[in-house]
């Protein structure tokens, strides 16, 4: 057992110290922390510049509503939005629900992917539209049981849910910076200023 301590344990207690902290407490060596799939999407989608509100209940979700409308000076604006039952649900915030550009523009998705923070959207959602035609503000709606961890666990929901006829359009809004000034460099760009309202539906 002393050979083992020679050659293995006799480095000095900084260097030892500096081999096991690496970052936040971590060695370098050590397998990467699994987090739960909500919390990583947290994670990312905060870094990714998006802004979250958590809704417990129905109320909550339509008071949050509220706040980003207050937030923006959005109230009698125009909205664009695709989805009857979402321009139904929330009728009473007197907007004027258009299908062009408007304000900001009001969807749900299909999902939330966790490990890039990112939000899955098809057809469902934008009709035939590019991400690049519709508004640069985007509020979304989601539950917490749209969060998968991967964007190919996403695409296999979205395969098994529409089995008859799979959407067109596919594709992720990851860029939630939105752009200061438009200029040559900045064209065809689908950065958006989203916010991203959750409901615990689980």
């Amino acid at each position: 057992m002393s050979l083992f301590r020679k050659l293995f344990f006799r480095k000095s207690k900084s260097k030892a110290k500096d081999i096991v902290i690496q970052g936040e407490g971590r060695s370098k060596y050590m397998p990467e922390i699994n987090l739960p799939v909500d919390e990583s999407f947290m994670i990312n989608f905060k870094r990714n510049g998006g802004k979250f509100l958590y809704c417990d209940t129905q109320e909550e979700l339509l008071d949050s509503f509220d706040k980003i409308l207050l937030e923006n000076d959005w109230y009698e604006s125009q909205c664009c939005c695709f989805d009857i039952a979402l321009e139904h649900k929330f009728s009473g915030f007197n907007l004027q629900f258009v299908k062009s550009k408007g304000s900001f523009f009001f969807a749900t998705c299909e999902y939330l992917i966790a490990d890039s923070g990112s939000i899955l959207v098809s057809s469902n959602q934008l009709r035939e539209k590019k991400l690049t035609e519709l508004p640069d503000n985007f509020v979304i709606m989601a539950g917490t049981s749209q969060l998968v961890t991967t964007i190919g666990e996403g695409l296999k929901g979205i395969k098994e849910k529409n089995k008859e006829s799979i959407p067109s359009n596919i594709t992720t809004i990851k860029n939630f910076e939105p752009q200061k000034e438009k200029d040559f460099m900045s064209y065809g760009s689908s950065s958006k200023n989203l916010y991203l309202l959750l409901l615990e539906d689980l």
